[in-house]
């Protein structure tokens, strides 16, 4: 069903820009996004090949919802670390709206896997972990959470998060997608987008939000499974977020606002301003000098090029040059 936003008072959130929602009937809260220039920029910069792109973009887009949400001036971190062809996923949200990211990974074994067509998240992340940590500033308790890398997408390590850490229903899509767009005189352009959903159920009474408990994984043989029936208002929800598929949430010409009436039209959205994400490092000529000023006489030697020192930021690209003798 086609509607114009503006004939609601709504003005589209556009590529960005995180749309905080509430579906009241269902007593769920929401946020929605769909990346564009920034996502692209990110992958961009660090050319790498697509299967790693695609599974960076999902993190960074799983970042930038959870990041948006801090109602303080902190710090939101993702990172990875595992055995898989991707060893590591960094992804940095400086609240209110600034996330960078890279990726370290082996060359080899990416392209072995991209032969072999095991090009999924959890195929490139393998076995290891996943921590999310929040930083609210040098006079606070960092607070970080871990869950287990095992062979599960980054969606379905979500849901463990918020269960373990949060205690909070939560289920979450996202989606990655290449547009390739005709130029006058080089054949095609191609340009990342990428989108995601998460909703939570949060209802007055706590007692609606309870949880089977999570199988330890070493209970004796013949344990009975804890079961718990599930509140029928998150069933819905659930079910209505299930029916989200990948083009929806990378269509560039749909929007947040529209995916959102599609899903709720029947309970009704409440819309809250957007949010806008923004590709900014937190890197500086005067930091990284800084930071050498604190290396051993020997290991600033060992970073010499000549008479030169180059540092080049992982998550931006940006090279810096120093004169070797100044340290």
């Amino acid at each position: 069903m086609a509607f114009d936003l503006k004939d609601f008072g709504v003005e589209p959130a556009g590529f960005d820009a995180v749309r905080p929602f509430a579906v009241e009937g269902l007593d769920v809260r929401g946020r929605a996004l769909v990346m564009g220039p920034v996502i692209d920029n990110i992958l961009s910069r660090h050319d790498y090949p697509a299967p790693v792109s695609r599974l960076l973009a999902e993190a960074v887009v799983l970042t930038s919802l959870l990041g948006t949400a801090l109602k303080f001036e902190g710090r939101f971190t993702l990172q990875t670390q595992s055995d898989g062809p991707v060893s590591m996923l960094v992804v940095d949200f400086s609240a209110p709206e600034s996330v960078r990211a890279y990726a370290s990974f082996d060359a080899e074994q990416v392209a072995d896997a991209m032969a072999r067509g095991a090009t999924r998240p959890e195929d490139l992340l393998g076995r290891g972990h996943l921590a999310m940590t929040i930083d609210q500033g040098q006079h606070m308790q960092r607070y970080q959470g871990l869950v287990e890398l095992d062979g599960a997408s980054l969606e379905e390590i979500a849901h463990r998060y918020f269960a373990r850490s949060e205690q909070i229903p939560t289920v979450v899509r996202l989606a990655v997608g290449e547009l390739l767009t005709p130029a006058a005189a080089a054949g095609s352009t191609h340009r990342w987008i990428a989108g995601g959903v998460m909703v939570q159920f949060l209802p007055d009474s706590t007692e609606r939000m309870r949880q089977a408990d999570i199988h330890p994984g070493d209970a004796p043989e013949g344990t009975e499974a804890h079961v718990i029936d599930e509140d029928d208002a998150w069933l819905e929800a659930k079910a209505l977020v299930d029916t989200i598929k990948d083009d929806e949430l990378v269509d560039p010409d749909l929007g947040v606002e529209h995916l959102l009436f599609r899903l709720f039209h029947e309970r009704g959205a409440r819309l809250f301003e957007p949010q806008k994400v923004q590709d900014r490092c937190r890197c500086s000529r005067e930091r990284v000098e800084g930071i050498l000023s604190t290396f051993k006489a020997e290991e600033v030697d060992a970073m010499r090029e000549g008479d030169k020192i180059v540092v080049t930021c992982e998550f931006c690209s940006t090279r810096y040059e120093f004169d070797a003798d100044n340290f």
